[in-house]
This record gives C-alpha cells, sequence and structure tokens, in this order.
C-alpha cells in the first residue's frame, strides 16, 4: 500500500512537472512572436515659395512616403554620413536637422533651411554670451561662457527679442541683450 501511494505521488509530480514546463513554452513562443510596432515620425516642411513637403518616415522599414504637390512619393533609405538620405529610381531626398533639400531627376524642385543667427556678444567684465537664433522654429540656444547649452523658446515681444524657459530668460533690442536667470542678470552688454 506504501509502495502504491509513493508511485502515484511520483507520478502525480511528474505529470504537474511537465505540465508547468509546457505552459512556460507556450508563454516563451507567444512572447516571441508578438508584433513589434513601427516607429513612424510625419513632419511637414515650406519651401521660401510656400510648397509643402510632407514627409512620413518609417524607420523599421527603412523607408519614407513623401507628399509634394499631389504625387506621393516612396523612398529607400540609404546610409548616409550625417542626416538623411533616401533615394528611388527618381528622386532623392537629403537633409539634415530641418534643412530638406529634394531633387527628381537630379534637379533640386524643393529645397528648405531655416533662417539662422548665429552671434557671440562680450560684456564689460569679459563674459561671453554666444547664441543661436533659429528663427524659422523661433528658439535659441544660448551659452553663457562656454557653458552648457540653455534651449529658450521664443516669445511675442512689443518690439526686440524675448526667448525663455522655466529659468532662463534672453532679452534685447538692437546692440543690446541682457540674459537672466530666475530673474538675476547674469548677463548685459
Amino acid at each position: 500500500m506504501t509502495k502504491t501511494i509513493l508511485t502515484m505521488t511520483m507520478l502525480t509530480a511528474l505529470i504537474l512537472s511537465s505540465c508547468k514546463d509546457t505552459t512556460q513554452q507556450e508563454n516563451t513562443q507567444a512572447a516571441t512572436t508578438e508584433q513589434v510596432a513601427e516607429d513612424i515620425v510625419k513632419t511637414t516642411s515650406t519651401d521660401k515659395d510656400g510648397n509643402n513637403l510632407e514627409m512620413a518616415f518609417n524607420n523599421t522599414n527603412g523607408t519614407a512616403t513623401l507628399n509634394f504637390k499631389g504625387e506621393t512619393i516612396n523612398l529607400l533609405a540609404k546610409k548616409s554620413a550625417s542626416g538623411i538620405w533616401y533615394t528611388n529610381d527618381q528622386y532623392e531626398l537629403r537633409g539634415k536637422g530641418n534643412d530638406i533639400e529634394l531633387k527628381k531627376d537630379g534637379k533640386v524642385i524643393f529645397s528648405h533651411n531655416d533662417a539662422i543667427i548665429i552671434t557671440s556678444l562680450k560684456d564689460k567684465d569679459g563674459q561671453t554670451l554666444d547664441m543661436t537664433i533659429n528663427n524659422t522654429t523661433n528658439t535659441a540656444k544660448v551659452y553663457l561662457n562656454g557653458g552648457e547649452q540653455i534651449d529658450l523658446q521664443g516669445q511675442n515681444p512689443a518690439s526686440g527679442i524675448w526667448y525663455k524657459n522655466d529659468q532662463y530668460e534672453l532679452r534685447g533690442k538692437g546692440d543690446h541683450v541682457e540674459f537672466k536667470k530666475d530673474g538675476k542678470i547674469l548677463f548685459k552688454n
């Protein structure tokens, strides 16, 4: 009787153990066959003539779909040193940052370049304020004495310039600029 109980206990343990392994295998298989969502980035750029170029970049597949003047253009990614490069037999799209150029049969049919101003100022104490102002995106990158980059968003001034974030504020008119942190003047020329 003890032998029968022991045998039954061992068989039950084996059956339960094998059922547990099967469930783990099924869960593992289900996890490896899950579909990965595609990484798609959409953006629109406008040239100096007011033409819009709508772009959808599928980073998962390495493709770009463009809409330009009612025409849909499908392109494949190429390896570029920096920026983007997409082509097909007729079209070529290149760009870096917000600057974009679309060619058809080697001829430029669309071009967008951000309006960027780069300047450096010194105050009476010898401090340097380096600024990169992007008038297209209404943003500014500011570096005080070569320090860390401070990103600012453009505001609507009555006149002159005005950029700020939660801590910093840059205001100016003509050749005069004032840069503050939490209301305290850091730079004034």
